[in-house]
């Protein structure tokens, strides 16, 4: 039985990721929610004392406008520990300080939080110890199972985050209410009604000093295997008993089991591009080849896409095509059901014949569907409507719906064990065809919609 979090101990924690990301939704949680109480410990190799430490997490709080009794105590009792996360006697003493239930949150890069792992299995962890991780779990296949076996070793799957806050994003989980609690959709989400599904994450951001991570990743690594691929799990799923962990993620977990490349040719059903010099919103960029710390050898893409198949009843014959990019002309964030057109328009009827589109929006949390109507000057002339609603924000950004599921120990919002390695096996003939050359690299410039020939999606 999982147990809630008493010490919330942060590896990295003078790092990018800590302050722009975990310190602010940490701030809002307990703003928000004033009784809940856990210390935290901020730990890196940086020369820190418990005041700069403190003085870091109010600066990340202010973005949030943190306030009340909870952040109060926090900002009073956290602490620093300066130390080696990779060092056995580091982390022993590290872990000594924690009271009660503590969670180990790894804000580091992949290959050190696997050194970190190695270390803790050299001596006895505290009871109900909780490992969360950030993507990507693992670079292939194998190294995921790997991985998956050595935090097995240190502690219970149940207590073991592996966080994609993609499935904290409000959009995300509004999926669910949309989909089943609406008799008007359920009934026809499925490849008899449905067209074909496309989920586009395109940034007009570029590489924003992130080469040392994203050079060894990759749009298709960095967004595709891991965040759009369990989007597209929570589209596609069977309807869950409940909302529960062990419901939701078996639901994924078939969806996922079941997902393959179209027609298991990758050569086909994939497109990759890095952005070249251009401008956007009158910022000239460079190439990414030339962007510092890039390794052009490498040939990393800046902007795939990849079309899937389900091998299910519900989805025979449905491409679900993922993208996402960057350095593109237009932000564009937003999951787009096409559905199946009539089957019999009456003669006499013209204008738009286009099929209905449900569109699920990111960041801004909107929903829209276009549908074709009776043109307002002629009765006979069909128009195209859009009927929109805006979906609530949500109390929690992304990254505090996930802390919160770590701090109450519960792990419905964590990529398991299982899930983890088969979204590895999933694009694996893609990463296989690119190495081989078998997919050309292409070329668009920065502030562009993409190479020249690629259709739009949705």
């Amino acid at each position: 039985m999982t147990q809630s979090v008493d010490t919330l101990v942060i590896l990295g924690a003078s790092g990018d990721l800590t302050s722009r990301l975990l310190l602010p939704a940490i701030g809002q949680l307990l703003t928000g929610q004033p009784d809940r109480a856990f210390t935290l410990i901020g730990s890196s190799s940086d020369d820190l004392d418990d005041d700069a430490w403190r003085s870091l997490v109010k600066k990340s709080f202010a973005t949030v406008d943190a306030k009340g009794k909870a952040v109060d105590r926090l900002l009073k009792e956290t602490r620093y520990f300066k130390g080696d996360a990779t060092s056995a006697d580091d982390l022993k003493k590290l872990l000594g300080e924690a009271k009660g239930v503590p969670a180990l949150y790894f804000a580091l890069p992949p290959a050190i939080t696997a050194k970190a792992c190695d270390a803790l299995g050299s001596f006895d962890l505290p009871k109900g110890l909780t490992l969360a991780l950030e993507k990507p779990f693992g670079t292939d296949r194998e190294s995921a199972i790997r991985l998956n076996e050595q935090l097995a070793r240190l502690v219970p799957e149940d207590q073991i985050h592996r966080v994609d806050h993609f499935l904290g994003r409000s959009s995300v989980l509004n999926i669910l209410g949309v989909r089943f609690a609406n008799s008007i959709l359920e009934p026809i989400w499925d490849g008899l009604h449905i067209e074909r599904v496309d989920v586009i994450y395109d940034e007009t951001l570029a590489l924003e000093g992130r080469a040392r991570y994203y050079d060894t990743a990759g749009a298709l690594m960095d967004m595709i295997q891991s965040h759009l691929l369990q989007v597209m799990a929570v589209l596609a799923m069977e309807p869950p008993s409940t909302l529960g962990a062990p419901d939701l993620r078996d639901a994924k977990q078939l969806v996922l089991r079941a997902t393959r490349v179209w027609n298991d040719d990758p050569v086909t059903a994939s497109r990759r591009a890095r952005y070249a010099a251009g401008e956007i919103d009158g910022k000239k960029l460079p190439a990414y080849a030339d962007e510092s710390g890039v390794d052009r050898s490498r040939e990393t893409e800046t902007l795939t896409e990849v079309t899937f198949q389900i091998d299910t009843w519900r989805w025979k014959g449905v491409p679900f095509t993922l993208r996402s990019g960057k350095a593109l002309g237009g932000r564009r964030r937003e999951m787009v059901i096409t559905f199946a057109p009539a089957r019999r328009i009456p003669s006499g009827l013209t204008g738009t014949m286009e099929p209905a589109k449900l569109r699920l929006m990111f960041a801004p949390d909107r929903m829209s569907l276009e549908v074709n109507i009776n043109g307002s000057d002629d009765p006979y002339e069909l128009e195209r409507a859009s009927l929109q609603a805006d979906f609530g924000p949500g109390a929690l950004l992304a990254y505090g719906e996930v802390l919160e599921g770590i701090l109450d120990g519960d792990p419905t919002l964590s990529v398991r064990a299982d899930t983890a390695v088969e979204c590895w096996r999933i694009v694996e003939p893609v990463l296989k065809a690119w190495h081989d050359g078998r997919v050309p690299l292409e070329e668009y410039p920065a502030g562009s919609e993409g190479p020249e020939g690629w259709k739009e999606l949705g």
